[in-house]
């Protein structure tokens, strides 16, 4: 496959090319590396694509997870509790884990166990292969990178997702870069408010 475009949220490209550049050549060769015809194994079922061999994202996720682990990219998990007040949310929200816990209980509330975890981490750049539904990209960039960056746990994230050239020959429902790029900008130029770098890719 191929990067067909890149967008730089607060700068975060050329954070990477002048602060991290051997990361960026590792997401770029892992790109190169997936082979998308051999990820051309999903019969549709749709009415409107009847018979028709489509992109598999479970095959072209499972490429870029072999890709990334040989090059010691790691899942990663942030854990924290939470309940149902806003004011005790916010006054815990920076505590570690287990402090958060206790802090809750000691005010009669009940603590509840989250996580937000993220595929690929290193170095403090995070990635994220969205090839899932396009309600889960909103996910990635507003909550998940979000987290990670306000936790101080990335100063990146990146987001790989589908040009519409590619996502037309996947099912329905999948997300695609045009489309999320539109969804970014539209929030203006700080929101999210966490550097990211959006990748439209393509065979």
């Amino acid at each position: 496959m191929r990067i067909a475009e890149t967008y730089s949220h607060l700068n975060e490209r050329e954070y990477l090319l002048v602060h991290k550049r051997n990361l960026w050549d590792e997401i770029q060769e892992v790109v190169a590396a997936v082979d998308a015809s051999k990820c051309r194994l999903k019969v549709s079922k749709e009415k409107t694509k009847q018979g028709e061999l489509l992109f598999s994202p479970i095959s072209m996720n499972a490429a870029f997870k072999r890709l990334f682990r040989q090059r010691s990219w790691k899942e990663n998990r942030v854990s924290y509790w939470v309940t149902r007040s806003e004011k005790l949310n916010r006054k815990t929200l920076t505590l570690p884990p287990e402090q958060q816990k206790r802090e809750i209980i000691a005010c009669g509330a009940t603590a509840i166990y989250s996580y937000n975890q993220t595929d690929f981490i290193k170095e403090r750049v995070a990635v994220e292969v969205q090839f899932g539904k396009y309600s889960f990209v909103a996910y990635d960039l507003f909550v998940k990178h979000l987290a990670f960056y306000v936790g101080d746990h990335i100063d990146v994230g990146v987001e790989i997702l589908p040009m519409k050239s590619l996502q037309s020959q996947m099912s329905s429902g999948v997300p695609y870069y045009e489309s999320e790029l539109y969804n970014v900008v539209r929030q203006g130029r700080g929101v999210p408010a966490v550097p990211l770098v959006l990748l439209g890719i393509e065979p």
